[in-house]
């Protein structure tokens, strides 16, 4: 497993990492190994304890001595080498002193005087990324330096990715925001490189495999596209959404949300195929070091019997891992563990069923969180407490099931109930599920719970909620996947997601979340891309409360144009505990949505509530996706 930090959900992310990670410093680390290689014995110069992510992602770097500054610290091991105190430097023998750190350019001064001329000093300064590519040039560990991401990127077999998300930092102050973008194939090849320049305003950004393949004079690719913002402001993360597109006879239509640039030990929420289907995890090498024959191991959830893939995986390259290769006999509903050692981001993975495919996302499953005895005892202020609401389409057209997940390593059970809702917000039913072990199969049909003819024509939503009835531990990261089917099974979808205490007045542990403040000030920023080419974009809202809030929302929806220009603006009302299938085409005007344009979008905006969605496209044909929505 890789020594590395990367995500803590106090601190926030660990820019170091994503320093030394960004695919141009891995180009330049190797450069770097090769110099010193010629120029060792090799000293490391390590005050805060950066040894560990820097050699446990580049073991090819030369360097047999480690020094530290703190007495304290002396005599410790970081990565296989143990810690020498600095005053031994000059007498150690070593050639060559690399400081593990960036703009060392002082440290390195300082360091000259006490330590002999025959020994060089270098420092991570080596590995900078260009200036150009930098929003903060006076200080590299700045995070808006590092606005970065991953996308699974594809254009093979009659299949397209088209990735959408807005400019929204310019709402943050941000005037020049550009993209460096680097397109790797299968094997980790660097296929196209190029940059292109945002909106000025909060425009619509689009990046379509086709237009690369035809730029770029491409054959079929599958592999993954990284990207880089700069100039941003506010947020140092790049969110979108990719529709996987079928075309010709390829009828395959899906959606999934963003990569999540922090790489985890283990993943969780992938499901296990049916005798009829095949899984396909896409395993995508994040780093410029390749991924050791044992790296990725798959387990049934709960079963402690991993199986690992004896296989290397080059630096930047991508695997597709068919689930039956590790785990033959494994059938849904039963639900994979991935190990990934912290070698990928989170991964996607791909469904395959009667010739079309569905493609989704795992979730982080966290090593750091233990059950929560306050979870057990919240007063009565904070109502059913955690909520996971999701979607139940109109059921007679679609079938609507939920399996839970375990997200965390130390989950070991899972006390559940189910209330669902019509779209008015009156409950129809609830359901004990009982304490599920961690490795439960238990798949949950909403048909079983509802009177025939209920939520037909208009759907409704579902949400799970802890209940301690037979006991239990709840940590407050409770996950579930959701699984969408037609009736004539023409077509799936499936995502998945987490709880959230939604819109109560008091809080527990940064419960609830908004988009802009604590409670009272709970509100609602998402991002609805727009359909076209013969498809329409739709999005499943929900007003999911906790506890007693607002008896309706109070909820716009801005038509953006691709320039990030209002064209039109909508009032809709969604009951406490109700939901409401918004479609804009049907909303807006045609016109409207005509001058909107390709890169047009929608903000479904309330300063009342926070509302939570899922989206997705839509055809004539019943071809349909779903995931759930980002905001910002």
């Amino acid at each position: 497993m890789l020594d590395i930090q990367t995500f803590d959900a106090v601190k926030g992310g660990n820019v170091l990492y994503k320093a030394l990670a960004h695919p141009l410093a891995a180009v330049a680390m190797e450069k770097l190994s090769g110099r010193l290689q010629s120029a060792g014995p090799v000293g490391l110069f390590d005050p805060d304890s950066v040894a560990p992510p820097l050699l446990t992602m580049y073991p090819a770097l030369p360097v047999t001595r480690l020094f530290v500054q703190d007495v304290r610290q002396v005599g410790e091991t970081r990565a296989g080498l143990v810690a020498e105190a600095m005053s031994d430097i000059g007498t150690s023998g070593i050639r060559t002193l690399l400081v593990a750190g960036f703009d060392a350019a002082r440290t390195v001064a300082l360091l000259r005087a006490f330590i002999p001329a025959e020994i060089a000093i270098l420092s991570l300064d080596e590995v900078r990324i260009p200036a150009e590519r930098l929003t903060n040039t006076r200080r590299y560990l700045d995070p808006l330096n590092f606005a970065v991401n991953y996308a699974f990127f594809r254009d093979a077999e009659g299949l397209s990715t088209r990735l959408v998300t807005a400019n929204y930092w310019a709402g943050y102050g941000a005037t020049d925001v550009r993209f460096w973008l680097r397109l790797y194939d299968q094997a980790g090849q660097v296929l196209a490189e190029w940059s292109e320049t945002a909106p000025k305003g909060a425009g619509g950004i689009a990046f379509d495999s086709r237009d690369v393949r035809a730029r770029f004079n491409l054959g079929d690719f599958t592999g993954q596209l990284f990207i880089h913002a700069v100039g941003v402001a506010g947020h140092d993360v790049v969110k979108y959404a990719v529709d996987t597109i079928g075309a010709g006879n390829e009828q395959s239509l899906s959606c999934t949300h963003d990569a999540n640039a922090w790489p985890s030990a283990r993943y969780a929420g992938l499901p296990a195929p049916r005798a009829d289907e095949r899984v396909i995890l896409w395993v995508q090498n994040s780093h410029g070091s390749a991924i050791p024959k044992g790296g990725i191991v798959l387990d049934r959830m709960g079963a402690e019997q991993p199986v690992a893939l004896d296989e290397e995986i080059p630096p930047f390259a991508t695997r597709a891992l068919d689930v039956s290769e590790l785990l033959p006999d494994l059938r849904w509903p039963a639900q994979v563990e991935i190990r990934t050692g912290r070698h990928v981001v989170r991964p996607r993975y791909e469904v395959t069923r009667q010739g079309r495919t569905r493609i989704a996302h795992v979730n982080v499953e966290r090593a750091d969180l233990r059950p929560d005895p306050g979870i057990k005892t919240l007063p009565p202020q904070m109502g059913r407490g955690f909520l996971l609401p999701f979607p139940i389409l109109p059921r007679g057209q679609y079938r609507s099931q939920v399996l839970p997940t375990p997200m965390a390593e130390a989950e070991d059970n899972l006390p559940l109930r189910i209330d669902v809702f019509d779209h008015q917000g009156q409950k129809l039913a609830s359901k004990f599920l009982g304490r599920l072990p961690r490795d439960h199969a238990t798949l949950v049909d909403l048909d079983d719970l509802l009177p025939e003819g209920a939520l037909r024509d208009i759907g409704g939503h579902a949400d799970l909620v802890y209940d301690f009835a037979e006991g239990g531990d709840a940590n407050g990261w409770l996950h579930a996947l959701m699984r969408y089917e037609r009736r004539d099974e023409a077509h799936s979808a499936e995502t998945s997601f987490g709880a959230h205490i939604f819109n109560t007045l008091m809080t527990y542990k940064g419960e609830p979340q908004s988009y802009s403040g604590p409670p009272p000030g709970l509100s609602t920023r998402l991002f609805l891309k727009l359909g076209g080419e013969g498809r329409n974009s739709f999005s499943h809202l929900i007003y999911p409360a906790s506890g007693p809030w607002h008896d309706m929302s109070d909820t716009q929806l801005l038509l953006h144009d691709g320039e990030g220009v209002v064209l039109a603006e909508a009032e809709i009302k969604l009951a406490r505990s109700g939901s409401m299938l918004v479609r804009p085409d049907l909303i807006f005007s045609e016109a409207d949505i005509a001058k909107a344009g390709p890169r047009g979008y929608v903000i479904i905006r309330d300063r009342t509530c926070r509302l939570f969605g899922y989206h997705g496209l839509v055809d004539d044909a019943g071809r349909f996706s779903l995931d759930h929505m980002f905001g910002f």
